[in-house]
């Protein structure tokens, strides 16, 4: 187990995992955060919220200039610190916003799939189909690598959709609450192996990763990370990992803010060796 003066990275999920799945609220992951932040400990957040988004969200956990992941890997925020990158301030992965909802547009046409995208619809009719305020609703739709949508049809459609997304290089991930189509080049998984690889490269150490997440989508990051944390979720589906070992992989009792409180507990040792 690691202990907290460890050279550590923590990556986390959003939705369902800092923050509570109906209401938002974090707050009872602030202990953790403040120690964190006391011992220079990244808390890089993993997300498919748009980087607008993201931002609004470090400002609000007192996390502003920290990297962080957005849109399921598909686009990666430098640390502020990194100014001199000639990846800053951020990091694209494969096709771009407008080209992939082309795409999506012309299948939907062709095939007659049934589904919503974010950039279907204005911001007030986005609020009616999600709970967002109106100000999450516009910066939701500031998407630039990926798009949420929606699905609206039958099982047998979504097989078929999700073969025809694979044969122009695309994916489908599912969230806690939405759809997410992206380039299959992106991933929280590589995201997360590239930041791990600049962390080491700027402070000359191998940094011990945790994650942790709540749904399906999130089992890229989770396998990808030295600790899990699966936070107690609302997905009708199990994440499923690749390495399921109960040394590395801690499953909590808990929902959201709770449960990530509860994994950090069970993995981070505070006192010193």
């Amino acid at each position: 187990m690691p202990y907290l003066h460890d050279p550590l990275l923590i990556i986390s999920d959003l939705d369902g995992t800092l923050l509570e799945h109906h209401s938002y609220r974090w707050e009872a992951a602030s202990q953790w955060i403040s120690v964190l932040r006391q011992h220079d400990i990244p808390l890089i957040l993993c997300s498919a919220k748009s980087a607008a988004e993201i931002m609004e969200w470090q400002n609000e956990l007192s996390l502003t200039g920290q990297a962080f992941i957005a849109e399921n890997g598909a686009v990666i925020q430098l640390d502020t610190r990194w100014s001199g990158s000639d990846d800053y301030p951020r990091l694209f992965t494969g096709i771009r916003h407008e080209e992939l909802f082309s795409l999506l547009d012309k299948l939907r046409q062709k095939f007659g799939f049934k589904f919503t995208c974010f950039a279907d619809v204005d911001e007030n009719t986005l609020c009616k189909l999600t709970g967002l305020t109106r100000k999450q609703a516009s910066l939701a739709k500031l998407s630039e690598a990926s798009e949420t949508l929606i699905w609206r049809d039958s099982d047998d459609m979504m097989t078929a959709f999700c073969e025809q997304l694979a044969s122009l290089g695309l994916m489908m991930l599912q969230g806690g609450r939405f759809w997410h189509v992206l380039d299959m080049q992106a991933g929280k998984d590589h995201a997360v192996h590239w930041l791990q690889q600049q962390y080491q490269q700027r402070e000359g150490k191998r940094h011990i990763t945790i994650g942790l997440g709540d749904s399906p989508s999130d089992a890229l990051l989770l396998d990808s990370v030295d600790y899990a944390v699966v936070v107690k979720g609302y997905s009708r589906q199990p994440i499923t990992l690749k390495n399921d070992n109960p040394q590395r992989v801690y499953r909590s009792q808990n929902y959201g803010p709770e449960g990530w409180r509860e994994g950090l507990d069970h993995f981070i040792t505070i006192k010193s060796r």
